[in-house]
């Protein structure tokens, strides 16, 4: 069976994932590894043989396509949160991968280990090839000749030793922690004010105008007042309804329609008057309502506000459902290519609106080859320039870094005249489930009988230990300062830990335990910085302590 499987490195992948995926899915004691547990299946195997490995390629693809696509679906809320939280977050992942750094200086010193060795151990602990990749050209650039085969070799075992225990380490630290704190994910994220970044319960309430104060403020100004997250549906105006437009003003009597959470409603039927018993929304023998896909890459790219539904079509969007998210629709918001919008309009005018947007679910399964060739060949050629630092030291990004950072900015760009950058929500899913897989499954069955190897010769265990020691606390102090001083969601703080680690494998168990996308967007705000940090930080470990 292994000489079947050595020789048929397909047949290797399909039987690793093949168990790995459903034994992630068992619970115990009401956790579950979800799709890292494809890792320990690939380890297992990887361990009966040097032979069972996946060629290269299969580890390089599935992380270029994981990292590429969840950069496009995370580009618009990374640079936002630029214009928010972004300096305490690149500030929070910094002075994390310093404390790392400390732990290893101060387990180096404990345990007499070899500079390079604790170097690699600092890498594998915080789970980053790049950074490895960085150790090593440091050695070739700066090691002694004589001394350089054999240094070469030693961040390399390090990196090895501590990288399998810095997966489950953060997986642990998770694991653990949320059920010491009893953490509900669906109410944190129901608290998180982030805009469009959860889910919204949005309910529909029909209002009757009587405060006069009212009259004088146009549906713009009631809206963007604090609280006042609400979209206007319909209008009743002496029996006639019409579609509001924000320059509209309100008279005593009218009959308004809203949408929005409840606490916001509630702020607004104070501000105008009382609410009624009247369902609006529900009369369609004049204005109709229907979801509908946006297909058409002519509308992707642009806000509510540029598309002018109200003067073109005499119709609004009230609502935008994007995977399993269901936000407001506001003039900002800016689509997305399988975005379903809830339109309002006359019902003669619904086919020519409806052709507007495309609204065809076979588009939605088709990915623009061309753009996502070319962002990939970006992302690609990035990660391999190399980047000088004072004293003629150089780093790469790598495949992980390069495409990241270019799908993150042409995921914020979303489009450049007629190309459009960004996936549909369904595809851009697929493309990281299956990067994934195959990134787990590559690093697996590459790494098990090194590990296994490594383990068995002296010393092998204690740098093991440290290393997961290493990983947990640093898990456990981004946990706990997030938590109780940064006041972060539980969500999104574990996928800031996740790209912390810049660890896929931590992503994906934290999306299993949240249900929701707070961990891909804390993931995708830190990852860049730490990554680059971490290439820094291991360099500046090796060239202090040798």
């Amino acid at each position: 069976m292994i000489d079947i499987l050595a020789r048929n490195p397909l047949l290797l992948l399909f039987v690793v994932v093949a168990i790995g995926y459903p034994l992630g899915r068992l619970r115990v004691w009401g956790t579950s590894f979800g799709v890292a547990a494809i890792l320990f299946v690939g380890l297992a195997f990887g361990a009966l043989s040097p032979e069972l490995k996946l060629p290269e390629i299969v580890y390089s693809l599935g992380l270029v396509l994981f990292v590429y696509a969840l950069g496009l679906g995370s580009g618009p809320g990374f640079f936002g949160s630029f214009r928010r939280q972004g300096l305490r977050d690149s500030t929070f992942a910094v002075g994390l991968i310093v404390f790392a750094a400390l732990c290893v200086v101060g387990i180096k010193f404990l345990l007499h280990l070899n500079p390079a060795l604790a170097a690699g151990m600092f890498t594998g602990s915080l789970t980053n090839t790049p950074a490895l990749a960085g150790l090593l050209d440091w050695v070739t650039a700066y090691a002694p000749p004589a001394m350089r085969e054999a240094m070469l070799a030693e961040p390399v075992v390090g990196y090895t030793l501590a990288y399998p225990m810095g997966v489950v380490g953060g997986i642990a630290a998770i694991a653990v922690v949320q059920r010491l704190w009893k953490v509900d994910y669906a109410a944190e994220a129901r608290r998180w004010s982030e805009r469009g970044a959860v889910s919204q319960k949005l309910q529909n309430r029909t209002i009757r105008v009587t405060h006069t104060a009212a009259t004088g403020l146009t549906l713009h100004e009631i809206a963007a007042r604090d609280g006042m997250d609400v979209a206007f549906g319909r209008v009743q105006r002496a029996g006639r309804l019409s579609i509001p437009v924000p320059e509209a003003h309100f008279e005593v009597g009218d009959l308004v329609s809203l949408i929005g959470p409840r606490e916001a409603l509630d702020r607004v039927t104070t501000l105008l008057g009382e609410s009624t018993d009247a369902r609006l929304e529900l009369d369609r023998s004049e204005f109709d309502y229907r979801r509908m896909f946006v297909s058409n890459p002519q509308v992707v790219g642009h806000t509510l506000k540029d598309l002018d539904l109200p003067q073109q079509f005499g119709a609004i969007v009230t609502r935008v459902r994007r995977g399993d998210i269901e936000m407001l629709a506001r003039e900002d918001t800016l689509l997305e290519l399988g975005d379903r919008v809830r339109v309002v309009t006359r019902r003669e005018n619904m086919a020519a609106v409806s052709a507007f947007f495309g609204d065809s679910y076979r588009a939605l399964s088709e990915i623009d080859i061309l753009t996502f060739s070319l962002g990939l060949a970006l992302g690609t050629l990035l990660g391999m320039v190399p980047i000088p630092l004072p004293g003629g030291v150089s780093f790469r990004l790598g495949l992980a870094g390069g495409p990241l950072l270019v799908a993150l900015v042409l995921g914020h760009l979303g489009r450049t005249g007629p190309m459009v950058w960004s996936l549909p929500y369904s595809a851009s899913l697929t493309l990281r489930q299956i990067g994934l897989i195959l990134f787990l499954a590559g690093v697996g069955t590459r790494s098990g009988h090194g590990f296994v190897t490594t383990l068995a010769h002296g010393g092998g265990l204690a740098v093991l230990l440290a290393g997961a020691v290493v990983t947990v606390l640093t898990a456990v102090a981004a946990l706990w300062i997030g938590r109780r001083f940064l006041r972060l969601p539980m969500g999104l703080l574990i996928g800031m830990l996740a790209g912390v680690q810049t660890q896929p494998a931590v992503l994906g168990f934290a999306v299993e335990q949240t249900h929701d996308d707070l961990p891909n967007v804390g993931y995708a705000r830190v990852y860049p910085i730490a990554t680059i940090a971490k290439i820094l930080v291991a360099q500046v470990i090796l060239s202090l302590l040798h």
